[in-house]
């Protein structure tokens, strides 16, 4: 613990002296993004049938405005060759990722897949694809899914994670990251590795005793070095590396589970994409003194997404030149699928009601944080 200490007394003397800047610097200031380096959007990839009507949303709205990175939620809707057992119902094909790829290319877009790792293997009161296959990798098998989900409840279940020290579990989740690298020609991944609740459990026969910190440090280390092998760079969810009780963050944008203090054992070539949404907390700060490359990201609150556009911008405008470059960017998070996004967007371009009517819609969010033309 006495660690963090130092860290977050600069972090947030820092962060005071953001606060009292002039006005005539804060003035100078553009809420637009589009001059940072990373300007994306995180979205849930397209359903199949659905790849034509995507890439005229790249070539049309994404491309004009500047998105420059797009991080697309794959995890199983893919037609996997390594692991045909884990596809979705209906998957994207080769031929459909490739239409994708070739968009992005003409843009000067990257593309960066993302898989959900260790947690969020299931949802409410369905189970992922991998543990259903493979319900030897749950690390809480005992914990069982109710009929009708709630929260809070008396198992702390929010979603299921798989065991980081199963011997077998690597084999098969490499295998899919691999595949859909190799498919999306990038090099960059998204683990997620957000929300982890469920890690270094009691009745775990691998995990019971061990330090959750180094659990987690441990997969995202393991991940990255199995990355590293193909020059491809790991980008992960920031919240698990966040003090929730000193920060007064709490037990979801941040740690409450002890995790946090992986934030130095891990390697500081890996991304952290930091999201908040309800405040623009001053994360990337922290990050960036750590050493990491950090992207602020938002969601639904239009004046929030503004006010961390704002930040990026001033930390790379008055920061050291050691620690400037570190603000890499920001990045809208969309929770729904493709179409309805795009469906919200379309509606709201085309509406006549005022902006300042429509409330917390990440369509909203997009056209403050990248503009209107």
């Amino acid at each position: 613990m006495r660690q963090l200490i130092l860290p977050f007394a600069t972090a947030f003397a820092c962060i005071g002296l953001f606060c009292f800047l002039p006005g005539s610097l804060l003035a100078r200031q553009s809420t637009n993004a589009t001059s940072l380096p990373i300007r994306g959007l995180a979205i849930a990839a397209p359903q199949t049938g659905e790849v034509d009507s995507f890439v005229s949303f790249m070539e049309e709205v994404l491309a004009p405005r500047g998105v420059n990175t797009l991080l697309l939620r794959v995890d199983f809707n893919y037609a996997y060759e390594s692991h045909p057992e884990l596809r979705d119902e209906e998957v994207l094909s080769k031929t459909e990722v490739k239409k994708l790829v070739a968009a992005a290319d003409r843009h000067e877009i990257k593309l960066i897949p993302q898989i959900n790792l260790l947690g969020h293997q299931s949802w409410a009161s369905s189970l992922g694809n991998l543990l259903t296959v493979y319900p030897e990798f749950d690390e809480t098998p005992h914990v069982q899914l109710p009929e009708e989900y709630e929260w809070p409840n008396p198992d702390g279940l929010y979603c299921k994670s798989y065991c980081p020290l199963h011997p077998e579990v690597h084999g098969v989740v490499f295998d899919l990251v691999d595949e859909i690298v190799e498919v999306f020609e990038t090099d960059a991944f998204h683990a997620g590795m957000d929300e982890v609740f469920y890690i270094g459990d009691d009745r775990c026969p691998r995990c019971s005793g061990r330090d959750k910190a180094e659990l987690f440090a441990g997969e995202v280390t393991r991940i990255r070095n199995h990355l590293r092998q193909t020059d491809t760079r790991l980008w992960i969810w920031g919240d698990r590396l966040i003090d929730g009780k000193t920060t007064g963050i709490g037990m979801w944008e941040a740690s409450m589970n002890s995790t946090h203090r992986a934030i130095d054992l891990i390697p500081k070539d890996v991304v952290i994409c930091d999201w908040h949404y309800e405040r623009p907390d001053q994360m990337p700060v922290l990050f960036a003194l750590k050493g990491f490359d950090v992207i602020s990201c938002s969601w639904r609150k239009p004046e929030v997404a503004e006010m961390q556009v704002e930040d990026m911008l001033r930390y790379r405008t008055y920061q050291t030149p050691e620690l400037k470059n570190r603000f890499q960017g920001v990045m809208l998070t969309v929770w729904s699928g493709a179409a309805a996004f795009m469906e919200g967007y379309t509606r709201y371009m085309a509406s006549d009601t005022p902006a300042e009517e429509v409330q917390e819609e990440p369509w909203v969010t997009f056209v403050r944080m990248f503009g209107k033309n």
